[in-house]
């Protein structure tokens, strides 16, 4: 059952959730870099609150417009190895070249400050397949058996970009294997996060898990591994999960601090293209107060474009 929640009569903005634990789709606006304080408000806390939001029929955004926005929610960063499509931030999310996010994942986890937004515009759909899912990793933390969330509470994990793609993906054609290889991991980063970490805005205890999680810090292989699936288990619960059909000129937005995303590769052929535009992260803080800690290299490079990640808050919100 859905609901409809007029957020502000100056906006004319409406949140209907299309999820019980996560999701929302928002009408009312016109995404561009010109939105008044008062939208932007009501757009931050509608993702705070639903932990990803969808926005239809956006067709007039492009390159630029999309990047405006995105500016409205914080700084935007370049992912730190791959190429963006526009000489600045915007990632292309393409079905060819092995562009396929198809495993659970949290944007960019294997760098300290990862981002706290992370904005998807659909530019091509196929006529079938190619959803996406998210995940409320609040909730699934929230959910948890409190042995576990104690448990949880303790932990800390190390995360990587070098990780076994060709594991993840077996059918992968070679130029995939070799993308991954050559871009993906053209610098290897390993970050150490707290398995829970504090949201600095919300203040919800939150899982950082996912693909990039190589293993939980003084464990060996096998009880990381178990644990690791079994808290991943949780955040995979269907109740936790909203998945979306897209159609050209969609917009999500997310709060990469509180989810998890997955790539349904299920469109054969046919062509998906995506362009997603991040917003500067925070260094996430656990249960305990200690912070996440980079482990290689001695520092995030400075990208192509624009700041490293993290670079703007790193330290400021993490000591609040």
């Amino acid at each position: 059952m859905t609901s409809t929640t007029p957020v502000a009569e100056k906006t004319a903005l409406t949140v209907e959730k299309v999820g019980g634990r996560i999701g929302a789709v928002i009408s009312g606006v016109r995404l561009d870099g010109d939105l008044d304080k008062a939208t932007v408000a009501a757009v931050r806390d509608a993702i705070l609150a639903h932990k990803v939001v969808f926005f239809r029929d956006q067709h007039h955004l492009d390159a630029a417009s999309h990047e405006a926005f995105g500016r409205l929610l914080g700084e935007p960063v370049a992912h730190p190895t791959v190429p963006s499509v526009d000489g600045r931030y915007a990632l292309g999310i393409d079905n060819e070249h092995g562009g396929r996010a198809n495993q659970w994942h949290t944007d960019v986890t294997f760098v300290p400050a990862y981002p706290a937004f992370s904005i998807l515009r659909a530019e091509v759909v196929p006529p079938y397949g190619g959803n996406t899912l998210w995940s409320n990793t609040a909730a699934a933390y929230a959910g948890l058996p409190e042995p576990l969330r104690v448990l949880a509470d303790s932990l800390r994990g190390v995360h990587t970009n070098d990780y076994d793609y060709a594991a993840v993906r077996p059918d992968a054609p070679t130029t995939a294997l070799e993308q991954h290889r050559k871009v993906f991991t053209s610098t290897t980063f390993k970050t150490e996060h707290p398995v829970v970490r504090v949201h600095p805005e919300t203040g919800e205890r939150t899982l950082i898990l996912g693909n990039f999680l190589q293993k939980l810090s003084g464990l060996n292989g096998r009880d990381s591994r178990a644990l690791i699936d079994l808290f991943q288990s949780h955040v995979e619960r269907p109740e936790n999960t909203v998945r979306w059909q897209w159609r050209a000129g969609d917009v999500a937005i997310w709060d990469n601090r509180a989810t998890q995303h997955y790539g349904v590769d299920d469109s054969d052929d046919h062509e998906r293209t995506l362009r997603r535009v991040t917003v500067d992260g925070d260094v996430p803080v656990g249960v305990d107060g200690r912070r996440s800690v980079l482990l290689a290299p001695e520092s995030v490079p400075e990208p192509g474009y624009g700041i490293a990640s993290g670079a703007s808050t790193d330290g400021v919100l993490a000591e609040a």
